[in-house]
């Protein structure tokens, strides 16, 4: 049977992607499932992570977000069975390309929405980068709890394509209500939500990074500076960031303080860190593919690549940190 695996380098070398050959033992653990694969999608290693939680490996297996079909269940498990499909428990109708592509960003705006920003009906929310896998989610679950949306766009072939999911004639549930454009500068962020909201600000803010300073590079500077991401916070709003490397100056603590607002670090790792979180794991996962079935979720469909390309396209995605791929067995 054929991996796909990453071998560190040292801390200041590239990672590269390897495909080997592995084998699996013949006796099944009385509590394991063995699946047979049919997609799997591929997300950024955190190389830094694994590293902190000891697991030091020549060979890092790559890919967790696995749709397919179940061989052979240990003498312990009762809740799978053989033939059957699977992510957590496929619907037929549900594509395994879909689920397996969807699979991880739909948890993480599952995580930022519910367990971090504790989202109600009525509650305003800002999602950097709408167009985006990630913010797709994020804005299509918001929406289906009754959450008023605003977005950002990063190129003007993401906003034509968020400008849709705005309201129009006759239409009562819309996706978006206001998409900001800041790919020719960030400074239109802030007086649009002041405007939007009547100078309330919103209760929700979901980032795709933040700029900590004026970096030069033009991925940088899409990204709004953490002191705007404040100001346009209401008063006991929630902010859910993705900057692993966050910090905040005294002047931004306060402001925080003034509004007595918070600050989340969103890690999706953090289900699996903790034995004590499985079942509300499992839950999760379970919600995300039946409102996937449903249509209340409906991911940005992934092109997907044979395993003899997922070698690169893994380098590309390691590069590129918010990129995506499906391959498809």
């Amino acid at each position: 049977m054929k991996g796909l695996f990453c071998r560190a380098g040292a801390s200041d070398a590239e990672p590269k992607f390897v495909i080997q050959e592995t084998t699996l033992p013949d006796v099944l653990g009385g509590h394991l499932v063995r699946v047979q694969v049919k997609a799997c999608g591929l997300s950024p290693l955190d190389l830094k992570l694994l590293d902190d939680i000891g697991v030091h490996r020549d060979l890092i297996p790559v890919g967790r977000e696995v749709a397919g079909v179940v061989l052979q269940v240990g003498s312990q498990v009762s809740f799978f069975h053989p033939e059957e499909e699977v992510v957590v428990q496929k619907p037929e109708k549900l594509s395994s390309v879909c689920a397996a592509g969807a699979l991880r960003d739909a948890l993480c705006a599952y995580t930022a929405l519910h367990t971090h920003a504790r989202m109600a009906a009525g509650h305003t929310l800002l999602v950097m980068d709408g167009a985006s896998s990630f913010g797709l989610m994020c804005i299509q679950l918001a929406c289906y709890h009754g959450v008023k949306v605003f977005t950002t766009s990063h190129s003007p072939q993401k906003h034509a394509f968020l400008e849709q999911l705005r309201p129009s004639v006759g239409v009562q549930d819309p996706l978006v209500a206001k998409v900001i454009p800041v790919f020719n500068g960030p400074s239109d962020l802030l007086p649009a939500v002041v405007e939007e909201t009547g100078g309330l600000g919103v209760d929700i803010v979901i980032d795709s990074g933040v700029r900590l300073h004026e970096e030069e590079s033009e991925e940088a500077k899409l990204l709004p500076h953490k002191h705007d991401v404040i100001s346009v916070l209401g008063v006991g709003g929630h902010w859910v960031t993705s900057q692993k490397d966050l910090q905040l100056d005294p002047p931004d603590c306060r402001l925080l303080y003034l509004k007595s607002a918070s600050l989340s670090f969103l890690n999706h790792e953090v289900w699996t860190a903790s034995s004590a979180q499985q079942g509300r794991y499992l839950h999760i996962l379970k919600d995300i593919v039946e409102k996937m079935s449903t249509g209340v979720l409906r991911p940005q469909p992934e092109e997907a690549v044979p395993l003899y390309e997922a070698t690169v396209a893994m380098e590309t995605i390691q590069c590129h940190q918010k990129k995506k791929a499906v391959v498809k067995l």
